[in-house]
Formats: structure tokens, C-alpha cells, sequence
């Protein structure tokens, strides 16, 4: 069946950021939609009020009512790899012949109506697929948008557009877990960066190397490859592709970089229309180099350098991703989902040059234990950059404790003085007892229940 034939779509793990816009995307169908995760978020309580019932206790008698609307063809069960093999209601749709799919297959078969922008990249990613959704719809270009964070733009994950023009473009976020990016064959490809992560499946750097050269190898006949420099060298890419950086001598890079009010002014070097004045609504020199990228993509496309410039300058960034929450005279607080160490060391960078002279006090939730002790050197001197360190216990997500891997470790093989374990309370407890100058939460776990508590905090 195609994709959109199915009467009944049901998610196993619906909380996830790329399986909700899935969810959303069926339900703008008029599809029957509903999933299950592990705990309630705000995200699935915005699902909830669009109509999306989700549940949080593994309950077959409870699929059973749902799935019994509809005969077994015309239902289609979409998981997430993050979903444990032995989780009663996965076992049960395999035992009863369900037709099952990862999210990675179907959004694979979703983009294949449409010419396909797909940014893949240990980091950078999430920021650059927005931005680049953004500029397509400030210059009217019809579009859809399957975006890895929830945009503060658009306050969502998913831009709808008209799928009945085959002109039409898809931006998707090409994820390199589980190889779920080589589903994808996009007509314009772009790498960020391939630094290992997600050891867990590679096993190796090198064959996290070898996944990225299978994505490049996806992009269509006369379609376009755009790598970053340092990419392209480690990657030995030796097919027709444009090369961009920060601001080092290639075909797309930033000129005349300068901070004004802490925000980044610039001019963008390019072979097909130098764009004079820029300036991004998000900081950070990491976001600069995004915005390049983002710019070499669009200009692709014949998107002029005033609609460029313009939406650049509106930009206003992704939930989690370099997220101001408070920002005072006396303090800035940001939140961040930096989970890899080169995030950190961006992240932490920019506050740094962005605020020099303050204390910067970092609150980090190490993501994964398999995470935790493949870079352990590497997040122990990225931590070290930081004024004042808090370190929260690590977030399991879909692992079970390894022997010996614990905040407590991590916390040893860094040099910095002031650094400390904490619980959640505690936390919220050293922030309201010790005034701090410039706080940024890290992580991709669910550090992100502390952004609230700790805005009503300072705000206070």
C-alpha cells in the first residue's frame, strides 16, 4: 500500500521529536492516529490537543480497542528504535502480523513524492533544516518540513505545504542513528560534520565515516552535495560537491565576522550572489557556520540575497538549541541540548565570547552510558571549559546501566575546581541560594524539566 492508504496509524513512541511530526503529519490527512510513549511531555500533550490520543502504560488490552476499529491491512504500526524489544505491545503487533515500519522507513517513503533537501551531520543539523525551512517559506518556495526540534518561529516541528504540486520541496533532518538517513534520496544533500557518536550501532569511528559516504552516494543523479570543508577532507568525497566552512577560503564562507550587542554581523561569500550585511537571530559562531550552509542550499534554488538577508535577520532559532530563556542585566540563562563533547565546546565557546568577563556556571546531563564512556576524556575537558560545573546523574534513554559509568566517574577526570554532583532539587535549590551571572542547561535527556522551575527562579 502507499503510505497514505493506511486507515489506522499507530506510533510506538510517539513523544519522539521526528515520530511526532509524523503523527501530525498523518493526522493533516485526516488519518486515525494514535501512540504510545513512556511518560507525558509537553510535546505530547500538544498532541493530545490536536486531537492525537496518546498513552503511557505499556497496555495490549488497551492497543487491542484501538487497533479493533480496522482490519489488520489498514493499519500501519510506525516504532522508533528507542523502543525495547520487549515492550508488550511491540510483541504483541509482531506476534499478531502487524505491518510494522521505523520511523526512518516511512519518512523515507513520505519524501519520495518530493525533491528532497535532506541536512544530515553529527551537529548542526537540527538549527540548519529549520533555517533552511525558514528562508523556503519567507520566499514563498512551496515546501513541507520534517524538523528534529520544535521551531520558535512556527512553534513546531512540521511545515505543511501542497503536495499537489510536483514541484514541491521536502527539508528533512537526516538522522545517522541506525543509518535511518540512507532511506533518503535527496536531491540536495548537505553535511554538516562527521564526528563519531552513536558508537552503540558503529561500533568504530571509521564506520560512522563509511555511513556518511553511503549518504553522499544517495544524492540523486544531477543532484547537488554541499560539505563542509573539514568534512570533505576527512571523508575523502571525491564526487562533484560545494565546499563551505566558516570563514576560511571556499566556495560559501563568512567574511567581516563581528560582534555587535552580542550578535554576529557578516557578509557571505558565495559564487553566485555575495550577500552583504548579514546578521543571524540566533547567536553563536557555530550558528554562523550554519547559516552558511543554510545559504548555499538556498541559493540553489534562485532564492535572491535580500530574501536571504531578511530571513536570516528574523530567525529566531529552535527550542533547546542555543535557547534564551532569561536574559537580563543580571543574569542569561540559556538552554541548550549539546549531548555530544564538540556541542559543548560550541555551545560553551560562544558564551564565553559572547559574555567575556562572566562566570559561567554549566548544568549538564550526561545522555546514554555508552555515550558517557566512549568520550568520557573528551566531555571531561569540554566541561572543563566551563567557570562552574554541576553535573546531573546520566540519562539512561534506551540503555541499561553499565558497570562503573556514572556521573561520579566523569566528575573525576575533570581538572576544574568547581564542580559538583547534584540531584534535580539540589540544583534548583544552589540556584535560588548563590546568584550566577550567566546558567546554560546541557543535555538531550530530560534536563528540560528544569527550564521552567528555574526561569520562575530568576525571574523572581
Amino acid at each position: 500500500m502507499e503510505i497514505l492508504e493506511y486507515k489506522e496509524y499507530y506510533f510506538l513512541g510517539i513523544g519522539g521529536i521526528g515520530m511526532s511530526a509524523l503523527a501530525r503529519y498523518f493526522k493533516h490527512y485526516q488519518k486515525e492516529v494514535h501512540g504510545y510513549d513512556k511518560t507525558s511531555t509537553a510535546l505530547t500533550n500538544q498532541l493530545e490537543a490536536e486531537g492525537i490520543p496518546c498513552h503511557y502504560k505499556e497496555d495490549v488490552m488497551a492497543l487491542q480497542q484501538i487497533l479493533e476499529a480496522h482490519r489488520k491491512k489498514d493499519v500501519l504500526v510506525i516504532y522508533t528504535p528507542a523502543v525495547p524489544i520487549e515492550h508488550a505491545e511491540y510483541q504483541y503487533l509482531i506476534q499478531k502480523g502487524y505491518h510494522i515500519l521505523k520511523r526512518a522507513q516511512v519518512l523515507g517513503e513520505i519524501t519520495q513524492q518530493f525533491k528532497t533537501i535532506a541536512i544530515a551531520g553529527t551537529h548542526g543539523k537540527t538549527t540548519t533544516t529549520t533555517l533552511v525551512a525558514h528562508i523556503l517559506k519567507s520566499a514563498g518556495i512551496n515546501c513541507f518540513a520534517f524538523m528534529g526540534g520544535i521551531s520558535r518561529n512556527y512553534n513546531t516541528n512540521l511545515l505543511l505545504g501542497d503536495a499537489s504540486d510536483e514541484n514541491a520541496y521536502v527539508v528533512v533532518e537526516a538522522d545517522e542513528y541506525d543509518r535511518s538517513f540512507l532511506t533518503l534520496h535527496p536531491t540536495i544533500a548537505l553535511i554538516t560534520s562527521a564526528d563519531a557518536d552513536h558508537l552503540d550501532i558503529y561500533g568504530h569511528a571509521d564506520h560512522v565515516k563509511e555511513g556518511y559516504r553511503l549518504f553522499a552516494n544517495q544524492v540523486k543523479k544531477n543532484g547537488i552535495l554541499i560539505v563542509k570543508k573539514n568534512v570533505d577532507n576527512d571523508l575523502m568525497l571525491t564526487d562533484k560537491r560545494i565546499i563551505y566552512s566558516l570563514n576560511l577560503d571556499t566556495e560559501y564562507c563568512a567574511q567581516s565576522i563581528r560582534i555587535e550587542d552580542a550578535q554576529f554581523f557578516y557578509d557571505v561569500k558565495s559564487p553566485i550572489e555575495f550577500i552583504s550585511g548579514a546578521s543571524l537571530g540566533l547567536p553563536g559562531l557555530h550558528n554562523v557556520e550554519n547559516s552558511i550552509a543554510a545559504v548555499a542550499i538556498c541559493q540553489q534554488l534562485g532564492i535572491s540575497g535580500n530574501i536571504i538577508r531578511n530571513a536570516l535577520r528574523s530567525f529566531i532559532g529552535v527550542k533547546r538549541r542555543f535557547d534564551y530563556r532569561v536574559k537580563t542585566q543580571d543574569v542569561i540563562y540559556v538552554d541548550d541540548y549539546a549531548h555530544h563533547p564538540e556541542e559543548l565546546n560550541a555551545t560553551i565557546g560562544s558564551l564565553k565570547q559572547l559574555y567575556p568577563g562572566k562566570k559561567v556556571t554549566g548544568i549538564f546531563q550526561p545522555h546514554l552510558f555508552s555515550r558517557t564512556r566512549d568520550f568520557a576524556d573528551e566531555f571531561a575537558k569540554s566541561l572543563d571549559l566551563l567557570d562552574e560545573c554541576i553535573l546531573l546523574e546520566i540519562y539512561p534513554a534506551r540503555e541499561k546501566p553499565i558497570d562503573g559509568i556514572t556521573s561520579g566517574w566523569l566528575l573525576e577526570k575533570m581538572t576544574l575546581n568547581n564542580r559538583k554532583l547534584m540531584t534535580k532539587a539540589e540544583v534548583l535549590e544552589e540556584i535560588a541560594s548563590n546568584p550566577k551571572e550567566v546558567i546554560v542547561t546541557m543535555g538531550a535527556g530530560d534536563i528540560d524539566s528544569l527550564i521552567e522551575p528555574i526561569e520562575k527562579i530568576l525571574n523572581r
